[in-house]
């Protein structure tokens, strides 16, 4: 059950936010083998200026258009799925008019204990939900 947080610029409009929202969706159902109905997104558009992404030192030409995805999930994927997971978010990103110098991606892993789906419960470790298997 990855949790995904989605910060973008608004001036595109409603369709492209949602657009960018479901590639990565498409993503995450293609590598990580997630059920479709497995979605929990938080999408927060921006005004222009509330995104600060600068080069690195990779010599990226980073537009204003910058899209920041942080992924909440469980620990143990390989680094080769994590790669396989950045590549089919540009390839699908890129589909729907995002650049490929402008996708910006970050992983933070957890553990059954670190998830509560609701009523102040852990359920991955009550038992309730069964514990993920990484891919």
């Amino acid at each position: 059950m990855p949790l995904v947080r989605i910060d973008l610029l608004n001036h595109h409009g409603n369709e492209h936010i949602r657009n960018v929202a479901d590639a990565i969706h498409r993503s995450l159902v293609a590598v990580l083998g997630i059920p479709e109905r497995d979605r929990f997104q938080v999408i927060t558009p921006h005004r222009p200026g509330e995104i600060i992404a600068l080069d690195a030192g990779l010599g990226f030409d980073r537009s204003p258009d910058t899209v920041i995805i942080q992924i909440f999930t469980q620990r143990g994927r390989s680094i080769d799925t994590k790669e396989r997971l950045y590549a089919e978010i540009a390839a699908q990103l890129e589909a729907v008019g995002v650049r490929g110098d402008d996708i910006f991606v970050g992983i933070a892993e957890n553990g059954p204990e670190d998830w509560s789906f609701g009523f102040g419960k852990a359920q991955y470790v009550t038992g309730e939900l069964a514990v993920p298997e990484p891919s």
